[in-house]
This record gives C-alpha cells, structure tokens and sequence, in this order.
C-alpha cells in the first residue's frame, strides 16, 4: 500500500503557522502576504521534511485552471529535427510550472477531432496548434473561444483571431541573396527547387531572394525546376548543366535539394565553391555533413516552440504574427566568383 501524501495542514502544524500561511508559502506568495523569513523557511523545511508535493486535482477543482497544455501536431511529434519545436515548447511549459500534452494527428481529420476531444476532457487549460510545415490552416471548431496559439502556421483571415508563431522566411531569402552579394556574386545566380506559390515557404523566400538581389541591381539568372528531395534535384541540376548552364551560385531552397545539387555538380566536374557557390535553407544535420559543408539558413525549430507558450502562458496582447528570425550558418560552400 502506497504511503499517504503529507497534507498542508500537516506541514503548516510542524512549521508552526496557519493553514493559510503555509499555503502563500508554497505558493510564492509570502511577500504579498508580509510573511516573516523565519516562517517562510519553517514553512519549506517542514515541506521538505514531510516530502509535501500539492494535490494538483483538488487544486484544479477548486481554482478551473490545471496547468496544463495541448500541443496538437501533423507530424511534427515524430519529426527528428522538427520535433526540436517539440523539446522548445516543453522546456518553456517546465519553466512556467506548466505540463504539456502532445498528441500527433497525421493529417487525419478524424484523428484530430478525437484528440482535442479527449484533450478538452482532461481539461487542459490552453492549446498550441502545431504544422510541420508552415502553411495556412483552418482552426477546428473545437477549439473557438479557448486560448490557442499557433505554432509554424497562420490563418487567412484579415483580422486575425489567434497569436501565430512563424519563421521569418521573407528575411531569410534577403539573408541568402547578401551572403552571396557579399562574396561578390551578381550574375549567373540561380533557385533550385520548385518555387510554387502554393507553398508558403518557397513563396517567401523567392521574395526575399529577387528584392535582396534587386536592391543590389543584381537578378536571378533563373530557377531549376525540381521537387524538394535529392534524387529530383540531381536530376534537374545534371540536365541544366549537360545543356550547357554555367551558373556561378545555387540557391537551393532547402538542404535536401542541395544534396543533389552537389551530386550533379561534383560529376560535371565544378568544384564547390571555387565554380559554383551553394547556399539553401533549413540547416537541418545534412548541412554539416555535406562536404564541403554548407551554408545554410536555420528554421528556428526550438524558438519557435519556446515562443509559443510563452505567448500563450504571456501577458495579453491582440493577436497577430510573430516572425522569428532565421540565423545564418555560414560555413565553405561560398567563395568568390570565378575571375572569366
């Protein structure tokens, strides 16, 4: 038989005090309440003494508030490198004497309406709505009226009803276009990589990457055309070069793409970055392991989930869109232009 919990009452009898006095205690509350230090440290001794740990189901029946959160995800639980959104979400809930609920849908539907309804059960306090991608998404029903944030997504909706915490990918193709305008390139500058305007992130950051190298009166030479996966990239980049390109930079839109960039390069003979420089986005561990390594634009993975509960568990504030910024990992697939 498992031993009884210690009571409040039974600390505050060992300290000496009232109930309610060792109840600010614990609370953090000793200030406001004008407790001497010589009670407060009878207070913790006592608790500590007793190994008190507060009745957090009474706690929540009488005050409604459970200190819990739901973070609600696609696929980014079971991601490896996204799942860092995951690991920066609970080390800002721990912080704030919070715990997490995460739960992973798939993309289902059905899934997700089951989820939160289980997740509404149990009462949590507030909801994070998670993408693995950033994308547009529609808030479930469920979840009108209650605090939610939204973690790598946002809503179409002109005036926004939700708190959203994205990557600021629009600064990031502005940061790609200067690394490579710093090493002196101005022509034969090219994407890699489908830059479809369905897609959030392309979308943004082929913004960033033609105003960065139009504020310089530098342009794009051009895109090739490929999906977002090695094998489609290396592909592209083989037949672009065995038709005769001769680009001087690679913007990769991502570091799976560039992996096949550098496949197609190395059998065509250019060296990386003496012929051609490669720079792409996310610095996900590819970036490091690519020789020679790659510069790569950072997604923000454990910021982004650290900023989204503090947003949420934070002081009130209308709702609106938090860009957090995409660090630079500048390692040597950059160099100088080829002098012609």
């Amino acid at each position: 038989m498992p031993p009884q919990r210690a009571t409040l009452l039974q600390v505050a009898q060992r300290a000496g005090v009232s109930r309610s006095t060792a109840s600010f205690v614990l609370a953090g509350r000793h200030q406001d309440m004008r407790i001497s230090e010589d009670a407060r440290l009878r207070v913790l001794r006592a608790a500590q003494e007793l190994d008190y740990r507060p009745n957090l189901m009474a706690r929540s029946l009488r005050t409604k508030v459970t200190r819990t959160i739901a973070l609600v995800s696609d696929t980014i639980a079971s991601d490896p490198y996204a799942g860092r959104a995951i690991h920066g979400s609970l080390a800002a809930a721990v912080a704030r004497g919070n715990l997490l609920f995460i739960g992973e849908t798939e993309g289902d539907p059905v899934v997700e309406e089951k989820l939160i309804a289980d997740f509404l059960d149990r009462q949590v306090d507030a909801f994070i709505y998670a993408s693995m991608f950033t994308r547009y998404v529609t808030v479930p029903k469920q979840l009108r009226g209650r605090p939610v944030v939204l973690l790598n997504c946002l809503t179409r909706a002109a005036r926004p009803v939700h708190h959203s915490v994205i990557p600021d990918e629009l600064t990031a193709g502005l940061a790609a276009a200067q690394v490579l305008l710093e090493a002196g390139h101005q022509r034969g500058i090219y994407v890699v990589g489908h830059p479809g305007r369905g897609v959030f992130a392309s979308r943004e950051r082929l913004a960033g990457i033609k105003e960065g190298l139009g504020e310089a009166g530098a342009r794009l030479a051009g895109t090739i055309d490929c999906s977002w996966w090695p094998d489609s990239a290396y592909e592209a980049v083989s037949r672009a070069l065995a038709d005769g390109l001769d680009p001087r930079a690679l913007i990769c839109l991502n570091d799976r793409v560039a992996l096949g960039a550098y496949q197609a390069l190395r059998e065509a003979g250019a060296g990386i970055p003496d012929d051609v420089s490669v720079i792409s986005f996310d610095d996900s561990e590819l970036a490091a392991w690519l020789r020679p390594q790659l510069t790569s634009i950072a997604l923000p993975h454990y910021e982004l989930g650290w900023q989204a509960v503090e947003t949420l568990l934070g002081p009130q504030a209308p709702p609106g869109v938090t860009r957090l910024p995409m660090p630079i990992r500048r390692r040597r697939s950059v160099g100088k232009p080829p002098v012609e």
